[in-house]
């Protein structure tokens, strides 16, 4: 009994202790795929990229020391919700970072709401996250399928395409990248000829690329990414789809060419708000992170978009005083310009969509390539009002209110 007794004691001295610790600290939740098909394009990447701009800050805002912590969601809505709610109700974390699949993503921002907590997703796409499915309590960094699908059928309409065929993610994200591409496609006098959808972490894509091939198209669109891009791309070539059509990942970035090489990508037309050999800032930046990161990787800009965001999350919570009220520090995030040395000066709109410039690229062809992690050449750029959907088009309830 006496055993028994100070053991309970103990425990309870230790769980009286926790809720200090907690206020001692600032703690941010890296959320994403450590794993499966988004592991190289986010995982352990943006958990770098995190800690990097803590260390850059100073390690400490409003007083307080700040300290990084990490969770495979395995692209599965229902763990990374259970993960968000352990570690905002349990675990003192005020703000989680990047998650990359958006059905993970809107679940995550409906649970920081409710807790007034802080999400700023990097890694995750869907346009929802500032329109429909917008909060008070939530930022979107990086990019979404507006930005990227329509920049990417844009570029493409402009250069003569007008048929086309989707190769598609089967969820949230997928769905709506499609969706945009097609809009904008459609808007300009282009045609869907058709799409197919495959299950993330698809190993063989022979049944939709032949579906494809048939449907004569003049362009085939995948609007999948990560591993499944790279895999669905890597079998179209030996599909030989580009001898007769034209093929275009809607979202294709740095991390995709290591397993494609530049011949298989070549020619390949992308929309990026970041690349590593922008200017010396990035460049200095990144060889940074490549020194530190296990497969010696250059980031890609969600990579990035972690980073930045990470930073003006510290700003926000120095100006407010405390992690505490997560409406009021993302109210704070939006009230002070951003500006960091990887996507220069920018705002955050009242829906949560952070502005800035998206670039044109295209893939360099081996004879062009300098060297490794040579891979892009700028073709254009996309000003930062019109990169992203208008706020008044969101149906975004915090627009509405203003």
């Amino acid at each position: 009994m006496k055993t028994k007794l100070v053991f309970v004691t103990a425990a309870l001295a230790l769980f009286s202790l926790s809720p200090a610790r907690a206020q001692d600290t600032i703690k941010i939740g890296v959320l994403n795929d450590q794993s499966s098909v988004y592991a190289d394009f986010q995982g352990p990447g943006s958990v770098l990229a995190a800690r990097m701009a803590v260390e850059d800050y100073g390690g400490k805002s409003a007083g307080k020391k700040v300290e990084i912590v990490f969770a495979d969601h395995q692209n599965k809505p229902d763990i990374g919700a259970s993960i968000a709610r352990k570690w905002f109700e349990n675990e003192g974390v005020s703000m989680i970072a990047d998650i990359p699949n958006s059905a993970v993503a809107l679940a995550v921002a409906d649970i920081a709401k409710d807790q007034n907590k802080v999400f700023i997703g990097s890694g995750a796409g869907s346009s929802l996250i500032t329109g429909e499915k917008c909060s008070p309590n939530t930022v979107h960094w990086t990019y979404d399928t507006w930005a990227y699908g329509h920049g990417v059928a844009k570029a493409l309409m402009q250069r003569g395409n007008k048929t086309f065929y989707f190769i598609t993610a089967d969820y949230a994200f997928g769905h709506d990248l499609e969706k945009q591409a097609s809009d904008e496609i459609t808007k300009s006098g282009g045609k869907i000829i058709g799409s197919a959808r495959h299950p993330i972490g698809t190993n063989d894509f022979s049944s939709f690329l032949l579906q494809a091939q048939a449907s004569g198209a003049e362009v085939v669109l995948f609007a999948n990414a990560g591993g499944d891009q790279t895999n669905s791309l890597k079998q179209a070539r030996e599909f030989r789809l580009a001898d007769k059509q034209k093929l275009a990942g809607l979202i294709f970035g740095v991390t995709n060419i290591p397993a494609l090489g530049l011949e298989t990508s070549k020619g390949l037309l992308l929309v990026n708000p970041f690349y590593w050999d922008m200017n010396d800032q990035t460049r200095a930046w990144s060889r940074r992170f490549q020194q530190r990161h296990d497969k010696k990787f250059m980031p890609n800009d969600m990579h990035a978009g972690v980073y930045s965001s990470v930073i003006h999350y510290l700003k926000a919570v120095d100006k407010v005083g405390s992690a505490a009220d997560g409406k009021a520090v993302v109210a704070a995030m939006k009230a002070i310009p951003t500006d960091d040395p990887l996507y220069g000066k920018g705002t955050i709109r009242v829906d949560g969509r952070k502005i800035h410039p998206m670039y044109l690229f295209e893939v360099k062809a081996p004879s062009e390539s300098k060297g490794e992690w040579d891979y892009f050449k700028e073709v254009a750029t996309i000003p930062a009002d019109q990169a992203f959907r208008p706020l008044a088009e969101g149906n975004c309830s915090l627009a509405a209110s203003r």
